[in-house]
């Protein structure tokens, strides 16, 4: 059962996508797409025998190898109608775990792709591999008697999570060791976040100067990427690409690549980049907002809404943007290729940072006690430790705390 939001979706939309999931993929030759609409699936093979032999006819003229899918898939469905077509099949799950196992090159994102795909196969083992329901002997080395070769698969993909997670608990670890050095830094992180294609990575580099791949196709960045900026004032802020979300994420990568945008959940400005030439921008925002809201995100972090690619719009709808994010400071409409509104844009991230928490060590002697009674009152104090002369004490606080306290402001320059 979809929500109200999916359920206003056009099926047009929703296969220009699936098309564009497939286009990802540089092996794959796209030879057509079409909406089949069904008023029941049929539980065993999703079709009807009717549509299910008009199918197999078509696809065997054009000599297809592999089916997309958009949407899920069963075990048992997929079984079958590989049996009847005579291809490879794969429904969204499956295609979204190819792009990003294609994709992946860090050493973190290559095992959360491969702990995903392991989740998923292991789904696939229930009820599918029927011609694998058989029972296999032995001494109790391997899977002890009468084990089933099915329990044996599943016992070794079990294991092999296991693994993956010990590797990659290390990989997290060390990651965690980086945050941590940075969260000493007085430099404040900003993410970048929103739909896949909807702009971010170039963006990032338009931002930053960087080179990150930045392509008109999903999923184009996969691996997180930062990279400093210093803005106009001479602040120097820590800004982060991260991986485009898409409707009906998989629940295995949702879970799976947490940790990837665990840099999502400590920044201190969030920027939603939305496509607002899209027709289903505002769907794919709400999708965008329910993702953050499974992650976690606080409701309290700094949110910024980029209206991204107005260059793709009618002047009179570019201009009439640009008039209405001028009267609103949670809304920035620019284009990432053209430069229109990015001096607005990264104008608008310094008056957001302002406010922005900044890290710093504070040594307080004895005789400083009130000082040490404000600093606890304005609920800023992370940690504490009594030395020989007072307190050292490690605070996270605005700019105005600090200048209210007296301490000069870490600047980069510093």
């Amino acid at each position: 059962m979809k929500d109200a939001r999916h359920a206003r979706r056009m099926p047009e939309h929703g296969l220009a996508e699936a098309v564009s999931l497939a286009a990802a993929l540089p092996s794959l030759e796209i030879m057509g797409a079409e909406i089949v609409r069904l008023p029941k699936a049929h539980p065993g093979h999703l079709f009807g025998t009717g549509k299910m032999a008009e199918l197999k006819e078509r696809l065997s003229a054009a000599e297809v190898d592999l089916v997309l899918v958009d949407g899920p898939v069963s075990p048992v469905q997929q079984r079958n109608l590989e049996k009847e077509w005579g291809v490879k099949l794969l429904d969204r799950t499956g295609l979204i775990l190819e792009i990003f196992a294609d994709r992946a090159r860090t050493r973190e994102g290559v095992l959360q792709v491969e702990l995903a795909a392991l989740s998923y196969q292991r789904t696939r083992l229930v009820r599918a591999w029927t011609h694998l329901e058989r029972q296999r002997g032995g001494l109790g080395f391997v899977g002890g008697p009468g084990e089933t070769q099915i329990e044996a698969d599943r016992r070794a993909i079990d294991e092999q999570v296991i693994r993956i997670r010990r590797q990659l608990s290390k990989v997290v670890k060390t990651r965690e060791l980086h945050r941590a050095a940075r969260r000493k830094v007085p430099f404040p992180l900003v993410a970048l976040v929103g739909y896949t294609n909807a702009g971010k990575s170039t963006l990032f580099n338009t931002l930053t100067g960087a080179d990150v791949m930045a392509k008109d196709m999903l999923f184009a960045t996969l691996d997180p990427t930062m990279r400093g900026v210093v803005l106009p004032s001479g602040r120097k802020v820590i800004l982060s690409d991260t991986v485009g979300f898409i409707s009906d994420l998989p629940t295995e990568l949702v879970a799976a690549f947490r940790a990837t945008l665990e840099e999502v959940l400590e920044a201190d400005l969030i920027l939603h980049v939305r496509d607002i030439s899209h027709p289903e921008t505002e769907e794919q925002a709400g999708d965008v907002g329910d993702i953050l809201e499974s992650l976690g995100v606080a409701e309290d972090v700094e949110l910024m809404e980029v209206w991204n690619k107005i260059d793709c719009l009618s002047p009179e709808t570019r201009a009439a943007l640009l008039v209405q994010d001028a009267r609103r400071s949670d809304v920035k409409a620019v284009s990432a290729v053209t430069g229109e509104g990015l001096e607005a844009l990264i104008e608008a991230i310094e008056q957001r940072l302002s406010e922005a928490k900044l890290y710093a060590l504070l040594n307080v002697t004895f005789a400083e006690g009130r000082r040490r009674a404000w600093l606890h009152a304005e609920n800023v104090v992370r940690s504490e430790t009594e030395t020989e002369t007072g307190w050292q004490i490690e605070v996270l606080w605005t700019e105005a705390q600090a200048g209210r306290y007296g301490e000069p402001v870490p600047r980069p320059e510093d």
